[in-house]
């Protein structure tokens, strides 16, 4: 087995071909793991069938261990964010078959190829972070939207160095016995199927993904992924068009001191400075959220809103007079 060091602790099971190296087999013994972009001076550009599956069987193959420091149990069900190669192009079936804390996945938008129930059993992924490599889309984002059910967060990390967040709010599947008709009913719950297959012709269309939003608001939903989908929207206002923009920002108004209130546990100043300069809350929310910012010692955020509370006084309601 050669052994060489890497960023992340692993054992692999490869196949060299002329130009590129597959991986068959990936063993981690790290909760936060990145696979290598190069072996013996060549792109991976294949991941196999069953590549980080815990179970899954040892395969025939020239075996590699990157090691980077402190190992610990060799097994992929604590593996909890993966980096894949920038120059993967093919994920075959079941690759991530079992992983189930897996919860972080980060790739380049490079891959085309994507077998089967990838992600089969993988219910606690909620980020995916990808990075654009060419002005193309590739099929991934859609394909990878489409797998999960799952709420998840989405970061596009654009060429230009821009980037584009969404929110896709989670939906149920379910088959119900039709016991008189001797059938199963077929049923969908949430609102969030729109937007996991918001891609006509594979490709991520924003103004299509903004359209979900009315019919969104008419299904079952959670009122907190609502918030973070329309503030998401607006903070990172990539492609957003003028009627998107008035939906979100309407919605917001109508919920404004819940959106202020969750808006101080993310710590972000300027997205708070954001929602008090669209929303222009009365003085009772402004209220209440100092008191909550007190509560947590957000000091930065307790100075946004008491420069904003002193701002929605009416003049000379502070003024003084000596007799």
């Amino acid at each position: 087995m050669e052994k060489i060091y890497g960023i992340s602790n692993w054992k692999l099971t490869v196949r060299r071909a002329e130009d590129h190296v597959e991986i068959l087999r990936a063993v981690t013994c790290d909760a936060q793991a990145v696979l290598p972009d190069m072996l013996f001076d060549l792109p991976i550009t294949i991941l196999g069938d069953h590549a980080l599956a815990p179970t899954a069987k040892p395969i025939e193959g020239e075996e590699v261990l990157i090691v980077s420091g402190r190992e610990g149990e060799w097994n992929n069900r604590n593996l909890r964010e993966l980096t894949l190669p920038i120059g993967l192009r093919e994920v075959q079936a079941y690759a991530f078959y079992g992983c189930r804390a897996l919860h972080t996945f980060r790739l380049h938008d490079g891959i085309n190829r994507w077998g089967i129930d990838c992600f089969m059993n993988c219910h606690q992924l909620r980020q995916l972070h990808l990075t654009r490599i060419g002005e193309a889309q590739s099929e991934a984002l859609a394909f990878i939207c489409g797998a999960i059910s799952e709420e998840m967060d989405v970061v596009i990390h654009e060429i230009d160095g821009t980037e584009t967040r969404l929110v896709f709010p989670d939906y149920v599947e379910d088959y119900e016995e039709n016991i008189p008709n001797h059938s199963f009913d077929f049923r969908i719950t949430g609102g969030g199927y729109p937007y996991h297959h918001t891609f006509p012709k594979k490709q991520l269309i924003l103004r299509t993904y903004d359209e979900h939003w009315p019919q969104y608001l008419r299904k079952q939903y959670e009122e907190e992924t609502a918030l973070r989908l329309a503030y998401t929207r607006l903070r990172w206002p990539s492609g957003l068009e003028a009627f998107a923009e008035k939906q979100y920002t309407d919605y917001l108004s109508a919920h404004a001191e819940d959106a202020i209130l969750w808006q101080l546990s993310q710590k972000d100043a300027a997205g708070l400075t954001l929602l008090l300069d669209k929303l222009k809350p009365n003085a009772d929310i402004l209220h209440n959220a100092c008191e909550q910012a007190r509560r947590e010692g957000n000091t930065e955020a307790l100075a946004l809103l008491l420069e904003r509370q002193g701002k929605s006084r009416p003049r000379g309601f502070d003024r003084s007079f000596d007799l």
